[in-house]
């Protein structure tokens, strides 16, 4: 297969872990005898420096010709100011629109070594396999905005054609789980979240009658997602909600560092990202986490590139490093291995599992 990948490294430990990914990227293209077309390209904070625009046109282009993009992080203290006209999140937020991604799947699903490292007890752990469908752009975080000397303001804005196509997607994903699907809204008081709730289950009804959704509010999911967490599979929000829902389920894996990320619905292969922000405190030390970014590197082959059997083989190598205790300080604590070693171990256990495939 030829296919075209951009990687945007962005900022904080973005292009330590980026590198990890087109590694991976590289030694799967050798092993099944595709022929992938790397390129690099600037975004976020970086980008500001060097052209004064979080997503130069330069990159947008390269982003919209390519067959899927996978990207660092964005961000860092030293473009913080919440006043500034000019942020790094601005280009991450504007890539999504121009690409057109409109669902943000987030597997959370705990592996067994990691059980006993995460801060919940381990039995509220057995059996988690979740998958959170985001809607991706719409919103507060697209709505109009507006401040003066008395106050401000966050348009939180949805169309039924955006939550229909969202839940489309949720849809077909729980075809192939449970068929079971989670909504998440605060329709108790929100008019956004009241239409979400009834064009959720009215698409349902006329479109997916196999499918069993129930409704939570988004408070009483906080404190589920830690208590029960066994007892979801998709779960379904907005923009604003999925954000942070997705971020506390990070604690059920043991660490924000292990979980990928897809942005989906598009024209192209979508956007691949680990969930992690740019962590500016360990840039440069080598104790970034590249599970997140390689595990993204296997959602875009399977979603983005429709590669089922390489992006099985990059999981399994991730599996197969955790349970042998090979993992980053943030997993493993005074026994982690650096981002380089860690990236190394998933290198070897995907060319010993070329070799057996090429055995057999």
């Amino acid at each position: 297969m030829d296919a075209v990948i951009v990687i945007l490294p962005g900022d904080g430990i973005g292009p330590e872990v980026a590198a990890a990914g087109r590694q991976v990227l590289e030694s799967v293209a050798e092993q099944f005898g595709h022929c992938f077309t790397l390129t690099e390209h600037a975004i976020g904070g970086a980008a500001i420096d060097a052209f004064g625009d979080p997503l130069p046109s330069g990159t947008e282009a390269a982003c919209r010709a390519a067959d899927a993009v996978l990207l660092g992080a964005v961000g860092g203290p030293k473009w913080s100011d919440p006043n500034a006209k000019v942020r790094p999140e601005q280009g991450l937020l504007r890539l999504r629109a121009a690409l057109g991604v409109f669902a943000n799947l987030r597997p959370v699903k705990p592996h067994p070594q990691m059980i006993e490292a995460a801060p919940l007890k381990a039995d509220r752990l057995v059996g988690v396999d979740l998958m959170f469908v985001r809607e991706l752009t719409g919103g507060s975080y697209f709505g109009r905005k507006g401040r003066d000397d008395e106050g401000a303001f966050d348009e939180c804005r949805y169309s039924q054609h955006e939550i229909e196509r969202v839940t489309d997607v949720a849809a077909r994903i729980a075809r192939q789980r449970s068929g079971k699907i989670t909504q998440v809204d605060k329709a108790n008081v929100l008019e956004t979240s009241r239409l979400w709730r009834g064009t959720v289950a009215q698409r349902v009804a006329d479109r997916h009658a196999d499918i069993t959704v129930e409704h939570q509010l988004v408070d009483s999911m906080a404190m589920h997602l830690l208590t029960q967490p066994s007892r979801f599979d998709v779960i379904l929000t907005e923009n604003l909600f999925g954000d942070i829902l997705t971020d506390e389920a990070a604690v059920l894996a043991g660490s924000i560092g292990l979980l990928p990320s897809a942005s989906v619905g598009g024209e192209r292969g979508g956007l691949y990202e680990p969930i992690h922000g740019s962590a500016p405190d360990i840039a440069g030390s080598g104790k970034a986490n590249p599970y997140g970014t390689i595990a993204s590197v296997a959602m875009l082959l399977r979603h983005g590139l429709g590669l089922s059997e390489e992006a099985d083989a990059v999981e399994w190598a991730i599996d197969q490093c955790l349970s042998a205790g090979v993992g980053t300080p943030d997993v493993f604590g005074s026994k982690g291995v650096s981002t380089t070693q860690a990236t190394a171990a998933v290198l070897a256990v995907l060319a010993g599992s070329a070799r057996q495939r090429a055995a057999a």
